[in-house]
């Protein structure tokens, strides 16, 4: 027998696994602490503000601002990380409508049974079949969540039958072949991968050099789209979350309501297409699926010989766009294209039409549904008619020419009629010669889009906007970036310019930390971009040019920035007039068809390419990564064949409850615990009425007020304690704390609990967020963040003061802690108050200033709140004007010794909502 190392305390298996009570979770913990902070983080939402909280002293008890209040709690929060996100609107409707009215295309989306007849809206979905439960879980956890190889599956099974085999007893799979094959039989969303081949049809020259590409062969490999929008549209994931009819969604009443545009099916284009089916009789009454395309070329090696592959990727407008955003397989790949390598003139008009020819092939299956509709059951298991339909292609710029069958620089979507482009194009084809369409009006005569042999298809209309790379990379990064450097090396020299700069990375990397904002310890001098290093930037960016450039090139990236967040048709239609004189700017001038597109397609972060690189990794580089990366693509399309069958037999066996808690009872059962320890939790309906404070590890060891004070080297605070109590107890519309003597007030002597995080909710339907448009964000004030130094987070603070921004102040958080007194529970802060440079934001920058505030002594302005009284966090950033940073400034200190600060209002949308 071995013992173990001296001083260590192994800790002991435990059997008992305690399931979160919460409908449809699976989770298990090991803990009630575990199972708390879960709770907690996912499930526990309350946002009712309490009538008892006060705001700072002295100040009216009326609130200008409009912004919804949060409840903020001490406890654990899922971090979501900020990107970009739509939501414009400007249409009038009539007086009589309700508040969020939403008007369905009501001849549309009707249920029917499996023979095709309408039966009434609430008639009962035929039941599914149930199943024994059993021990599913090794089957996903190890080749899925832990990506297993095949010789550490061997060694695992090993290990595990060493310890089973003295109770008679077995591993799940014999060895990694075992786990391979049961994956390869299992008939659930198995759709296999099927090759054809094209080559250059017409006759060659025998004398000509063009030979070896016409006799050359291009194999592209596929999965049949018809059963993929099949097991879509029958994903019980998506029930709740699927649009089964077009709809127009409202915002307010009378004059002031407004259009709003969120997922495909709110868009003008979706409804359209219901209306066109409508007026046959063999399709009235349809559900309308739009059938969403996307490709983009993707390298993942270029040290082992440039390994580019180009898949085709496929979702449906009818999931809601948070559903895609979450990696939750509504989005699928069902190609990989062929990527021809010879480029001569020649060529390339037949690569152009290789692209083409391919699409049409492998959406073929898809045609015959299109005008006759078939019976399909969907995830709430009801049948109904489909119709499908072409809907947006997500492609970036070059793609989109290929696509649109247009010369390198024209905009692939317009020269004369945007709103009737397909149609002049034939005309144009028709009538004029192929060499004058090519140098006049950019167009490729000889290239027949593949939407020519599709009903109801125009692929310069499906041609959706990209935010990554026509405004995030596009419009910033490769343009208004490199317009800066440009500037510097023209009115400096290059010593001067290296300097300068340095000290925008420097300005960047100075910048404060904030949740979910990527930090850039090197500034932006980094040669690898991603579409979040760009989200991230563009976010900092603008303080740190400020001095080193003129007025106007400050005030172009700030109406940039206000582009990316404005919430209205109008004003994006005032925010997009593009300069033609002197430069041609393809990917910006797309920026003139947002508003267009919005109204037809909905919110762009649905139809945006991010979606597609995001979906890289899954289905195209991590494969490769585990392939033996010679001849990788057949091993690459096994792993997405398997990948897809674990996905669809989850789901299937979490509708069959197969999944469900009896397998651990009954092994509980077997071993003799008690199942009663399963049922210690409350039921949902009652967590979510629970507030508390959840400890994150205490830094601060003090007990009472005295020891908190000597630790923060705040000897004020138990005066401020009691000034607080008389404000929560006593206070009035005559007496505040500010002008009663300190004897008056209360007194507190008693024991205080020190917390280092904390955790707001609110309303932010904008940015990625939660059910309902909820988002929840970490505020912290820690003596040490990560082991590091320590983090204090900046806020904004309820006061309805006249003088501050909508009705809020800037505070800065040094300690929460909560007390008692009276028995009853007082969770507060102690806050640094933040004062306003000027009663308006800065011209230029369009963000208002603060500096910290101090009393005539020098001393910080300090109060103790409570924490109903914070709206949510704020991210500030220093204004260096002229000035260059000094060398000792860094992210950590920046709020400690830098005398004034912008209030970043482009942090994310919420802010720029809330405060501007």
């Amino acid at each position: 027998m071995t013992s173990a190392p001296m001083g260590r305390n192994r800790r002991t298996f435990n059997i008992n696994l305690i399931p979160c009570p919460h409908t449809g979770c699976n989770r298990y913990f090991k803990n009630r602490s575990g199972l708390t902070q879960h709770r907690h983080a996912l499930h526990d939402f309350s946002f009712e503000l309490p009538a008892n909280a006060h705001q700072r002293p002295a100040e009216s008890d009326s609130n200008n601002g409009e912004q919804l209040l949060p409840n903020i709690d001490f406890r654990a929060a899922d971090h979501h990380e900020d990107t970009m996100d739509y939501d414009y609107g400007n249409d009038a409707i009539d007086d009589n409508m309700a508040p969020g009215y939403i008007l369905t295309n009501f001849w549309a989306g009707r249920i029917c049974d499996a023979a095709s007849n309408f039966v009434p809206a609430d008639t009962t979905p035929p039941p599914l079949t149930s199943q024994q439960p059993g021990d599913w879980t090794p089957y996903q956890f190890l080749y899925k969540k832990v990506q297993m190889s095949a010789g550490d599956i061997d060694k695992l099974m090993h290990l595990w039958g060493l310890g089973l085999a003295r109770h008679g007893d077995a591993p799940p799979f014999a060895d990694h072949r075992d786990l391979y094959s049961t994956i390869d039989e299992t008939p659930i969303g198995d759709v296999a991968w099927q090759s054809f081949s094209m080559k250059y049809g017409a006759d060659a020259d025998p004398a000509s050099d063009l030979i070896p590409w016409m006799d050359t062969t291009y194999t592209t490999w596929f999965r049949d789209p018809h059963t993929i929008i099949h097991n879509m549209l029958g994903n019980p994931d998506f029930k709740n979350e699927m649009d089964y009819a077009p709809y127009r969604e409202w915002k307010g009443q009378g004059e002031s309501a407004t259009r709003q545009w969120r997922n495909v099916m709110s868009g003008d284009w979706a409804w359209d297409q219901a209306d066109e089916i409508a007026k046959d009789p063999a399709t009235h009454g349809s559900t309308f699926v739009p059938v969403i395309l996307g490709s983009d070329k993707t390298t993942v090696s270029v040290a082992m010989g440039q390994n580019d592959y180009y898949p085709l990727y496929a979702s449906i407008g009818n999931v809601h766009n948070n559903i895609c955003h979450a990696h939750r397989n509504a989005v699928a790949v069902i190609g990989f294209l062929a990527i021809p390598k010879i480029s001569t003139p020649h060529f390339r008009k037949f690569k152009k039409q290789l692209f083409h020819s391919l699409l049409l092939r492998i959406l073929s299956s898809l045609k015959p549904a299109m005008s006759v509709p078939e019976v399909v059951q969907f995830g709430d298991r009801h049948f109904r008619r489909v119709v499908y339909g072409l809907g947006p292609y997500i492609a970036d710029y070059p793609e989109q020419l290929v696509l649109g069958c247009v010369v390198q620089n024209w905009c692939a979507k317009c020269f004369t009629y945007p709103d009737n482009l397909d149609s002049v194009v034939d005309i144009l084809c028709d009538k004029v010669d192929s060499g004058v369409l090519w140098e006049e009006w950019g167009v490729i005569s000889d290239v027949v889009p593949f939407t020519n042999d599709f009903p109801r298809a125009d692929i310069h209309q499906l041609l959706a906007p990209d935010i990554l790379h026509q405004v995030i990379k596009g419009a910033f990064k490769d343009h208004l970036m490199a317009w800066v450097k440009k500037y510097l090396e023209k009115e400096h020299r290059k010593t001067r310019v290296k300097v300068i700069l340095d000290d925008i990375d420097h300005r960047i990397a100075a910048a404060p930390p904030f949740a979910g904002l990527h930090q850039f310890p090197q500034g932006c001098g980094f040669s690898q971009w991603t579409g979040n290093d760009s989200k991230a930037l563009m976010k900092v960016y603008l303080p740190a040019i400020e001095g080193h450039v003129p007025q106007d090139i400050i005030r172009c990236f700030r109406a940039f920035l206000e582009f990316c967040y404005i919430d209205t048709l109008l004003q994006l239609s005032d925010y997009t007039g593009i300069q033609f004189d002197g430069f041609s700017l393809p990917r910006q001038h797309t920026l003139c068809h947002y508003s267009m597109l919005i109204r037809l397609f909905g919110a762009p972060n649905r139809i945006c390419s991010s979606i597609m690189e995001s979906k890289h990794i899954k289905a195209v580089k991590e494969p490769w990564r585990h392939s033996g990366k010679f001849n990788a693509l057949g091993q690459m399309l096994l792993t997405n064949q398997h990948l897809n069958k674990l996905a669809a037999s989850r789901l299937d066996f979490t509708a069959r409850r197969m999944l469900d808690d009896s397998f651990v009872l009954d092994h509980l059962a077997y071993l003799g615990t008690s199942s009663t320890f399963y049922n210690k939790f409350p039921s949902p309906s009652c967590i979510s009425q629970i507030t508390q404070f959840i400890v994150f590890k205490e830094r601060y060891h003090a007990c009472n007020i005295c020891a908190l004070a000597d630790e923060l080297h705040v000897p004020d605070l138990p005066r401020l304690v009691r000034l607080f109590l008389f404000d929560q107890l006593l206070a009035d519309d005559v007496h505040t704390s500010d002008n009663v003597p300190l004897s008056a007030c209360p007194r507190f002597e008693g024991c205080i609990k020190i917390f280092n995080l904390a955790a707001a909710s609110f309303y932010a339907p904008s940015d990625p967020s939660g059910v309902g448009g909820m988002w929840h964000e970490h505020i912290r004030a820690a003596p040490s963040w990560h082991r590091g130094p320590a983090c204090n987070d900046t806020v904004l603070v309820n006061t309805a003061s006249e003088d501050g921004i909508n009705g809020m102040d800037v505070s800065r958080v040094l300690c929460f802690f909560s007390f008692q007194h009276s028995r009853e529970t007082f969770p507060c802060t102690l806050v640094h108050w933040f004062k306003l440079i000027a009663n308006e934001p800065n011209p230029d920058t369009g963000m208002w200033m603060v500096k910290p505030s101090f009393h005539a002594d020098l001393s910080r302005e300090l109060s103790i709140i409570h924490v109903d009284t914070i709206i949510r966090a704020c991210h500030l950033l220093p204004i260096f004007d002229s000035d260059f940073a000094p060398d000792n400034l860094t992210l950590h200190n920046v709020l400690d010794i830098w005398p004034s600060f912008y209030v970043n209002r482009f942090v994310d949308h919420h802010a720029f909502e809330i405060a501007y």
